[in-house]
């Protein structure tokens, strides 16, 4: 029997009004109400029947009704406790989908899949997509694929390159452990009720390696005290790493073959590594604790 789609404004509001729910802003809940976005969301994550996908916050069911029609095994972590009984009505004709009541940031994110390599669909809140996608991606977790729905500045930050106005420390991370696209804009129209800003959907391949040969420690360490203040010179950002000397700046910056005056937000990733690879914690200065 053919299941009515959710993603539909008139169906939308059936459960809303049925279920007597109201949207959380708290929780970032907004429903997707055009059934064409949720098909390419679908679509973009490539599933087949041997596939296993972890949705993060299916809400009421819309785009995990699509994933589970694609036959794969479909994980869906639902934070919200009144939205599990919801669940279990309007998903109730796909056994392929086990519904887990918790906190993605809290939970054993590897034993709740239980599967050997699994990929991630998500429309994630615009408050959490960044611990989210963190989370997945620094546990060393076997995702293979990350297709997401996030705001779309965040999006465009995702896959900028150096030398842009939107490149910083989330492009140069999201870049070392993914191969970030951005797949299409999604307008706020699209859900109910409608945000005040447009979405946009990533496609992220998880590198089998990351791109540079760096110690990872020091490579995030080194990002972060570059873009730590915006539009500062690197000579004076990079101080920043364990509250170094100018001259000692100035040497390391020598040394990775790096000009100072060069802000953080033009240096690709390998000249972020070449930086972590010449990193030299500054000797304290004698009679100093």
């Amino acid at each position: 029997m053919e299941q009515p789609v959710i993603a539909t404004r008139e169906v939308t509001s059936y459960i809303l009004h049925t279920f007597k729910l109201r949207t959380h802003k708290s929780l970032g809940q907004n429903f997707l109400i055009d059934p064409e976005v949720v098909r390419k969301i679908a679509a973009a994550a490539e599933l087949s029947e041997q596939d296993t996908v972890l949705e993060i916050g299916p809400g009421i069911g819309t785009l995990t009704q699509a994933l589970a029609e694609t036959r794969a095994q479909v994980v869906a972590v639902e934070l919200d406790r009144k939205l599990i009984p919801v669940l279990g009505k309007t998903l109730d004709a796909y056994p392929n989908v086990r519904v887990v009541q918790g906190d993605i940031l809290k939970l054993n994110i590897a034993e709740t899949v239980g599967a050997p390599v699994f990929k991630v669909a998500a429309n994630l809140p615009y408050y959490i997509t960044t611990p989210i996608i963190f989370a997945l991606l620094e546990q060393n977790l076997p995702v293979e694929r990350l297709v997401v729905m996030v705001q779309k500045e965040v999006a465009q930050r995702i896959v900028a390159a150096p030398g842009g106005r939107e490149y910083g420390a989330l492009s140069v991370a999201m870049q070392y452990y993914t191969e970030p696209r951005l797949e299409f804009i999604v307008p706020h129209t699209s859900f109910m009720p409608a945000p005040k800003v447009d979405s946009a959907v990533l496609v992220c391949k998880r590198r089998s390696q990351p791109p540079v040969d760096v110690d990872r420690k020091i490579f995030f360490r080194v990002v972060a005290a570059a873009f730590s203040v915006r539009r500062k010179m690197l000579s004076n950002s990079l101080r920043n790493m364990g509250g170094l000397s100018g001259e000692a700046a100035k040497a390391w910056l020598a040394r990775a073959g790096i000009d100072g005056k060069r802000r953080a937000e033009t240096l690709s990733l390998a000249e972020f590594a070449a930086l972590a690879n010449t990193y030299q914690p500054e000797a304290p200065v004698k009679g100093e604790a």
